[in-house]
This record gives C-alpha cells, structure tokens and sequence, in this order.
C-alpha cells in the first residue's frame, strides 16, 4: 500500500483541509465583500445602480493541470487529490499520472503547493521513479488551468522515514510561493506492501 501523510487539520481562506497536512496544501475561492457604504447621489446626479453581493461572479479557482519535469523525462497532465476521512493523501489511481492537492495553494501562488505521484507499480516505472536522484537547479514547470506557467527549480531533495514525515516542513507555512513533489522511496516491504520512506523535493520559483 503506497500512501502519504496528509495536512494538519485546520481551516484555509475558501478550504478546509483535512488532517494535519498542509499543502496537498488552499484555497478553493474567494468571496467578495462589499466594504464601502453606498451614498445617495448628489442633486443632479443620475444614481448608479448597485450590485448586491450575490450578483457579484465568484472567481473561478486556479487550479494546476499539467506538469513537466524535462531532466525526468516527465510531462503529464494533473488531477486533483485529496486526503481521506483519515487524513491521509490519497494518490492518483494511475502510477504514470501526478496528482496535485487541491487543498494546497495553486502552484506559483503563495504558500507550498503538493504534487504527489508512484514511484512504481507492479506494471513498471511510475511518474516519480527518477524523483530521487533529481539534480540540484533542474527545472520543473506547472501549468496552471488560467493559462499561467509557474516555473520552479529544485533546491531540496531528501527522503524521511514514512513513520516521522514532516508535515510540519512540508506543509507549514512559507512566505512565497515554493512547490513539493513526494513519492515513495527506500526500502519495499512485501509484507506491508509499501515503501518505508518519502521522497520529498523542495522548489522555488526561478527569478524573473
């Protein structure tokens, strides 16, 4: 069984995240609040009409869609995943596919945005087989669904037992925007049938 740690359990601007992780941390929209009083118009001024808070359109949320890590080879379309009723991070059911927490922030925005993806499967190689050995400074892009690219480069790779996982770093709060890549890694237990340890891969945004 493949699985990783979820966030803290705590309540987001437009989200509430399950358990305590923190990206797949959110986040899903905003509301608008009218903060201003309307006053009646001077003598001889047309009034305008107002618009009541429910009239006004909600922006639709951002969303990741497509990621591409060229020195892995790996260029994919993204699903949104969430973490289950235990608070756990539920991969995507395809290995050759990522998944981004869609209780995280949209890559490029502030805060750790969380992609996570198999390493293998029984059928072979997953979408994060090479995630380990990813070099310092390679690039990795984001496509987001409003047509934006956020581009990253890798400044952290490290691997922690699954029993000591860090939500705290992973998932804590950060003062930009940066983004998380976690698979499965060390070693297999055959009785268990999951990797022992995650891989996780810390990346910032490349400066313009």
């Amino acid at each position: 069984m493949l699985w990783w740690p979820g966030p803290p359990r705590r309540r987001r601007a437009g989200a509430t995240v399950g358990l305590a992780v923190a990206a797949v941390v959110g986040l899903a929209g905003l509301t608008l609040l009218l903060l201003s009083t309307v006053r009646p118009p001077a003598a001889g001024v047309a009034a305008l009409g107002t618009v009541s808070v429910a009239e006004v359109p909600e922006p639709a949320p951002v969303a990741a869609t497509a990621l591409r890590i060229p020195d892995l080879g790996v260029d994919v379309q993204l699903g949104e995943i969430d973490v289950d009723a235990a608070g756990v991070l539920v991969p995507p059911a395809d290995p050759a596919v990522a998944g981004w927490f869609a209780g995280s922030p949209a890559p490029g925005d502030p805060g750790p945005s969380v992609i996570v993806g198999h390493v293998d499967s029984r059928a072979g190689p997953g979408v994060f087989f090479g995630l380990a050995d990813i070099d310092l400074g390679a690039p990795v892009e984001v496509r987001r669904s409003d047509g934006r690219v956020a581009t990253f480069r890798v400044v952290d790779v490290y691997d922690v037992p699954k029993d000591e996982f860090p939500t705290g770093r992973v998932y804590g709060p950060v003062p930009g925007p940066e983004l998380r890549l976690i698979t499965c890694g060390g070693e297999f237990d055959a009785d268990a049938r999951r990797y022992l340890r995650n891989v996780v891969v810390t990346a910032v945004p490349v400066s313009p």
